[in-house]
């Protein structure tokens, strides 16, 4: 069996499901959710389109211009505030990304290695009805992967209140009329975001005036197995320091694979993506 076969969590192939740990306990909640005939006439969405707020019912979500859309909400700083906000350089997307929270900072870098092409913060605010009457929530990104939508929020496992898990049992309906994925993203699979952390700081594009790019690819392809340790493989270029910085970079860009359900270090197993 191929060491990518065996692999944890192979970095070349693997998706969000496998980086994350998942909350899906606002299931238990679904039937506090006033889900009768019409629901989705009487939910809407509030997006922020240009200077204007637009408001849409849930049934027309598909006429919303999702991509030309503006956040719901600005990210502030103040002195002595709980969370920590900022702005996030995505290089899939070309743009910064707001977030609130370290914790949603780290999802934008697993969305920028999955390749995200776009990427909306605080997207809408939902407005839904349960057996106690009316709330309102704002989902934390919509991202587009691949040819699909993906609806998240970002809130660490032991934080989840019954009334954040109402308002994502909302979001995972709307998510499922419009033909979307839901996820709540409450925790990091073992020694994942360490490892992604590491890849990322190589992502910005550069120039490769010793050929590194094509020194590691043949040296890993030449391989009885194609697998190599990451020291073995740097040690092969021309300038194993050079090599080193570029065999992350090319981790990251997923022409190379590694576990990243394991640490990095020397012995950490390369292989062909």
């Amino acid at each position: 069996m191929s060491e990518a076969a065996s692999a944890k969590i192979p970095s070349d192939s693997s998706g969000l499901d496998h980086f994350v740990t998942a909350y899906d306990g606002d299931a238990l909640l679904r039937d506090r959710l006033r889900l009768g005939d019409g629901w989705t006439r009487r939910w809407s969405s509030t997006w922020q389109v240009g200077t204007d707020e637009v408001c849409w019912p849930i049934r027309d979500t598909a006429h919303v211009p999702v991509l030309s859309s503006r956040p719901m909400r600005g990210f502030t700083w103040r002195a002595k505030q709980r969370h920590r906000p900022g702005l996030e350089v995505m290089v899939s997307t070309g743009r910064k990304h707001g977030f609130e929270s370290l914790e949603e900072m780290r999802l934008l870098v697993a969305l920028d290695f999955l390749r995200a092409s776009e990427v909306l913060s605080q997207p809408f605010r939902l407005d839904f009805e349960y057996a106690a009457g009316h709330a309102w929530h704002i989902p934390d990104f919509l991202a587009v992967i691949g040819s699909g939508m993906w609806l998240m929020d970002v809130r660490p496992m032991e934080l989840i209140r019954d009334d954040d898990a109402l308002k994502f049992a909302a979001a995972r309906e709307v998510a499922a009329a419009c033909g979307w994925r839901y996820s709540v993203v409450a925790g990091w699979r073992p020694h994942v975001w360490s490892v992604l952390d590491h890849l990322s700081s190589r992502r910005r594009p550069t120039r490769d005036l010793l050929g590194m790019r094509d020194q590691l690819l043949t040296a890993i392809s030449g391989q009885q197995g194609r697998v190599m340790t990451f020291s073995e493989l740097a040690d092969s270029t021309s300038v194993p320091s050079v090599g080193r910085a570029n065999i992350v970079r090319l981790l990251w860009q997923r022409e190379l694979g590694i576990d990243l359900g394991s640490p990095l270090r020397d012995s950490s197993l390369i292989w062909a993506a």
